[in-house]
């Protein structure tokens, strides 16, 4: 252990020598606090906190990352191509202990840079209210909306599968398919038509969600429900009306003690736009039962449509800004683990441009990988049977970084849950990072250093 934290310290020494640690490091410092005061987003207090933190925290991943890429390879590289790491292997350090001294070295620095930058974004966000003197209505909506971790629930799935296969056979026989049209197309069409219409509520109507689990952190607070209309019919002035009811709905239909009260809320609001209706935490029933109602009126003249994706939710708190930020930044470091036995991996069997040219390609591939499993799904159409067993799989071993990006959860202050980031680390770092270290020290054990030559 010692040999390890021997070779980590000056792993650290060596970094801190190197000009792009000391210019990245530079500018976060000036960066951070520029762009706080720079970035008016929408023009509120709320727009301007929520660009800083999704400008602040990306642009600090991003420079920590590619530092890491770079100290990582470079430490390693480097003391191969001086002739130096003759002088520590001749020494009782083992190669393994070396590539281990190398991995926490870059790892320690990682955390200490991390902490330091987290703490400057975590600080400009928390004291800007008051340095911009916000109003008492900016602070409560700041308090509800972006000080706070609420978690979010979303109607359950309705199953309309055994639906759209009778639908599709009584089409197929009545010989009304589109021409030239695959069957998996036909069926996702008629699948998202089916789930429409088990989410559209025509005039006079009434449509009602059922949620469980809804376990408010105060009972005292309130939850939102967080809706986007869309319509049939576009009303004139682009409004439209609705009654809300909120509460325990049991208690109305089969007449009993009214134990928590059930809120009535009188709406007018504009279509395909996001809103949300404030309500008491106190609505929620003692088994953590809660129903949402929306009746169309016949003022409106037309049928409303929540959609599929956003088109409800209930959100309310589960944690504080405080927890989920320091989450959101435990999800960045596991992001710099992984990169740093990437960066020790290429190292290990190649030279410096082309280890750095390896990691940042994975890197951004990494980054983008939504994108290219989709690109990937959508080309292999028609191979799908040797795309399932070979591309594929090896694609599904890159990391996920824009799946779990920390400004996903902060910026919209949604939950990031202690059972995901513990998903996250399992995968990213107990999995995939350890493969990659593993193998480096599998080549780097065997690799020649040295010819004897006679």
């Amino acid at each position: 252990m010692r040999s390890i934290w021997a070779v980590a310290t000056n792993t650290i020494r060596q970094a801190l020598r190197m000009k792009v640690a000391f210019i990245f490091t530079i500018l976060l410092l000036v960066l951070l606090p520029v762009m706080a005061f720079s970035m008016p987003g929408d023009g509120t207090v709320k727009g301007r906190l929520q660009t800083f933190v999704s400008y602040g925290l990306s642009l600090t991943s991003l420079l920590l990352c590619l530092l890491t890429i770079v100290v990582s390879v470079y430490s390693l590289t480097n003391d191969i191509k001086q002739k130096q790491i003759f002088t520590v292997l001749t020494k009782p350090v083992h190669r393994f202990q070396l590539l281990l001294g190398k991995l926490l070295g870059v790892i320690l620095l990682d955390v200490l840079l991390l902490v330091l930058f987290s703490a400057i974004i975590y600080t400009i966000t928390i004291y800007t209210p008051k340095l911009l003197n916000a109003g008492e209505e900016e602070l409560v909506s700041l308090d509800n909306e972006f000080f706070t971790a609420r978690a979010s629930l979303t109607p359950p799935k309705i199953d309309v599968t055994q639906e759209v296969l009778e639908t599709y056979n009584k089409l197929k026989e009545n010989g009304q398919l589109l021409p030239g049209s695959s069957k998996e197309d036909d069926i996702y069409i008629l699948t998202l038509r089916k789930e429409l219409e088990k989410r559209a509520v025509p005039v006079g109507r009434e449509l009602l969600w059922q949620f469980q689990n809804v376990k408010p952190l105060d009972p005292n607070q309130s939850l939102f429900i967080r809706f986007k209309y869309d319509v049939s019919v576009s009303p004139p002035d682009l409004n439209v009306y609705g009654r809300w009811v909120v509460g325990d709905d049991r208690q109305i239909r089969y007449g009993t003690e009214m134990k928590t009260p059930v809120y009535t809320f009188d709406r007018k609001d504009f279509i395909r736009t996001f809103h949300e209706i404030e309500v008491p935490a106190d609505a929620v029933a003692e088994d953590n039962y809660l129903a949402v109602g929306f009746f169309n009126p016949p003022l409106n003249n037309t049928v409303v449509i929540f959609p599929t994706e956003g088109g409800l939710e209930v959100l309310y708190k589960a944690d504080s800004f405080t927890v989920n930020f320091i989450k959101a930044v435990l999800l960045i470091l596991l992001r710099l683990i992984f990169l740093a036995c990437l960066g020790i991996l290429a190292a290990s069997f190649l030279s410096f441009p082309v280890a750095i040219l390896f990691c940042l390609m994975i890197f951004l591939t990494a980054t983008i990988s939504g994108f290219v499993l989709e690109s990937f799904d959508a080309l292999s159409k028609g191979l799908s049977g040797l795309y399932s067993y070979t591309v594929r799989p090896v694609v599904l071993l890159l990391p996920q970084f824009d799946k779990f990006n920390p400004t996903k959860f902060l910026v919209p202050a949604r939950l990031l849950s202690w059972p995901l980031l513990a998903k996250v680390a399992g995968l990213m770092v107990c999995v995939k990072a350890v493969v990659l270290l593993l193998l480096a020290l599998l080549i780097f054990t065997y690799r020649e250093m040295a010819k004897i030559i006679i």
